[in-house]
């Protein structure tokens, strides 16, 4: 359960092969005081279930707070596939309050699209892509940020916004993640609660 008293906190979710030292991911989790990597026991298997198992038990080791997800490539998927397990089990107020998921990989490359949630996912977030992604082509980023009712925004001819693309820091991850604190802060005020949106134009 997240207690209101408690400092919102940044989840990263890393992609294959982990988000190494010259990665937005790694330069973001510094960004952000208290933040917490989630570590994959092999970075090279995109094993969706044991992924999202991952996630769960690592928010399982710091039980007190909220959190806002900031996920990568297969990182993205294996979020969405946590959400969905935690919203089936009945959870009522899960620690992920919110999240930013960016250049997601396609689902169909791994064969796992019966496996992600094909609804909206419950709560506010934001999907972030490129006309240039060999992971995801730019028309299936829509479909599925239309799929998951995400907040969509196209950073143009960025490749897969990571390292071999030019990714380094990333200022836009920042303050998309920033103003999802935020707005997760706002929202676990007493007068507040319940009223959680976000919007790229804001």
């Amino acid at each position: 359960m997240a207690y209101r008293g408690d400092p919102v906190r940044v989840l990263v979710i890393p992609g294959l092969n982990d988000s190494g030292p010259g990665h937005w991911q790694t330069w973001l989790q510094h960004q952000f005081r208290g933040s917490v990597r989630v570590e994959q026991d092999d970075w090279t298997v995109p094993d969706l279930d044991r992924w999202a198992g991952r996630i769960a038990s690592t928010l399982q080791g710091h039980p007190a707070g909220a959190w806002v997800a900031v996920a990568h490539s297969f990182g993205c998927l294996a979020l969405a596939r946590y959400l969905m397990l935690a919203q089936a089990a009945g959870e009522r107020e899960a620690p992920v309050r919110a999240a930013l998921l960016v250049a997601p990989a396609d689902p169909a490359k791994f064969g796992v699209e019966a496996q992600l949630p094909q609804h909206r996912l419950a709560l506010p977030h934001g999907l972030v892509a490129s006309e240039t992604d060999p992971w995801m082509d730019i028309e299936s980023a829509r479909a599925w940020a239309r799929r998951w009712g995400s907040q969509f925004l196209n950073l143009g001819d960025v490749g897969h916004i990571n390292v071999d693309s030019g990714f380094g820091p990333l200022p836009q991850a920042k303050t998309l993640t920033r103003l999802l604190v935020q707005q997760v802060e706002r929202a676990r005020r007493p007068e507040r609660a319940h009223t959680l949106e976000f919007s790229f134009a804001v």
